[in-house]
Parts: C-alpha cells; structure tokens; sequence
C-alpha cells in the first residue's frame, strides 16, 4: 500500500496551487493523508476528485467549511496499522511522550502545524510520529516537502521526505 502525506497547504495564500511532482504522487498513492490547514475547500474538492483515498483534518487555520467536512482527529486502519491524523501536537520537547500517552491505540501518528518535518518514534518504540512539513509553505525551512511511505506485510516502509524545487 503506497502512502502520501501532506499537510500546511494554504492555498492560495502561500502558494497558487499544489506543486506537480506531488500532484503526481497523489495519483501514484493508494491513501493520501492530508494533517490540516488547507486554508480553502478547492484543495479538499481536488483531492477528494483525484485520490483513491482520502483522509484529512481541519488544522488551526481552517475555516467553518472545512471545519464541518472534516474532524479534528482522523483514525484509520491501514494494512494491519492503526493510524491517526492530527494538526497540532504542541512543543517539539515532549512531544514522543504527549503523542504516546494522547494515543495509546496508535501505531503511527502523523501531524502538521510546524512546517518542519518530523520522523521520529516515542521511547517505547510503539508510536511513529510523522510530519511531512508543507510542499507549498517552507517557511524557515529550506525546501518545501511532502512525504511518502509503504505498508508492506503489517509495518511502514520506505519512509521518504521529498524536497520540493523552489517555486518560480
């Protein structure tokens, strides 16, 4: 199972439109998961149209349209993983923890908010955390980005941030 993730889009404040290369990921994906702050409902319209599965939230910056389409937390289980989705985590420091202790029944968390792309595991090695930063907003972070993952055999695989060339 071939996974996308995104978050932080904010169309079409930060960017006009989507970037291509991710464009082309979400057609490539199985499930792409989108952790908040869309900004506007033509990004939900076109992945809705275009993915073959869709799982999002609203993030902080969302207004009431998204807010009534999407939760804050989205659960799903992915080929024998249990997934959920979050905008916002708090402070980096603690955050394995919180996450952890927030969601004792996950396999992997992924979230947004930051712009900074985040791969790590709480001290148990139950929880992965996972952000994938913004492929349209990099902030002070040097490229856009957006992630990639697989599900094979029960266990996430194939991890990969992809950096985005700047914007013309």
């Amino acid at each position: 199972m071939r996974l996308l993730l995104m978050s932080d889009t904010h169309l079409p404040r930060r960017a006009k439109e989507l970037p291509g290369e991710l464009l082309d990921h979400v057609a490539r994906a199985d499930v792409v998961i989108h952790a908040g702050d869309w900004v506007d409902t033509a990004t939900l319209d076109l992945l809705e149209a275009r993915s073959h599965r869709l799982i999002g939230v609203y993030g902080n910056n969302d207004g009431p349209e998204l807010r009534s389409r999407l939760p804050e937390v989205a659960y799903a289980e992915l080929g024998g993983l249990r997934f959920g989705v979050v905008h916002e985590t708090g402070a980096a420091q603690g955050r394995e923890r919180r996450c952890a202790e927030r969601f004792p029944e996950l396999d992997v968390l992924v979230f947004g908010h930051s712009h900074i792309p985040w791969d790590s595991t709480s001290a148990d090695g139950r929880l992965r955390l996972l952000n994938p930063g913004s492929p349209t907003d990099r902030r002070r972070q040097p490229y856009c980005t957006f992630m990639t993952a697989a599900i094979e055999a029960g266990r996430l695989t194939a991890v990969e941030l992809h950096r985005l060339p700047p914007r013309r």
